[in-house]
């Protein structure tokens, strides 16, 4: 299962711990007028180990907009074992008029992954993130906002 913050310093130390090539992904709404993308395009990351990577968000738009940012992680039966810590995933994100944002996701591939017989083979693991345009009270135009997408693994 998933694990707390407060496991990180009782995971299992791993000798022999695989390596995986994590590839990130980022994708925004046409809804919502930001540049997104990964500030790396990949990070090398040892199973069992926290790795950090960040994202840059920019508001090309002409007023301040708040976004919320959705994921997925590819292939799918990996979703079980990559935990995140600290995700600008887990808030909405607002942006003013031209602000250009970095936000970071701190994670982990959980040590069950390396004995999991399924996972046999992996060794490149994609996370995508989208944006979407979430609810504005300041801007409450129901033709403007998309329904809520709803993260998943």
């Amino acid at each position: 299962g998933a694990r707390r913050v407060e496991d990180l310093k009782n995971l299992p130390e791993l000798e022999n711990a695989p390596y995986l090539v994590v590839d990130f992904n980022a994708d925004v709404s046409e809804k919502l007028k930001w540049k997104f993308q990964p500030s790396q395009p990949e990070v090398r990351v040892r199973v069992g180990e926290t790795a950090l990577a960040f994202f840059t968000a920019q508001n090309n738009g002409q007023d301040a907009v708040t976004g919320v940012a959705t994921y997925n992680v590819f292939p799918p039966q990996v979703g079980q074992y990559f935990n995140k810590i600290q995700c600008f995933c887990f808030d909405e994100q607002r942006l003013k008029a031209g602000e250009q944002v970095d936000m970071p996701v701190f994670f982990f591939i959980d040590p069950e992954f390396a004995t999991d017989p399924r996972m046999a083979g992996i060794e490149r693991v994609t996370l995508s993130y989208t944006f979407f345009k979430a609810y504005d009270p300041d801007n409450p135009d129901p033709e403007d906002v998309e329904p809520n997408p709803g993260a998943h693994a």
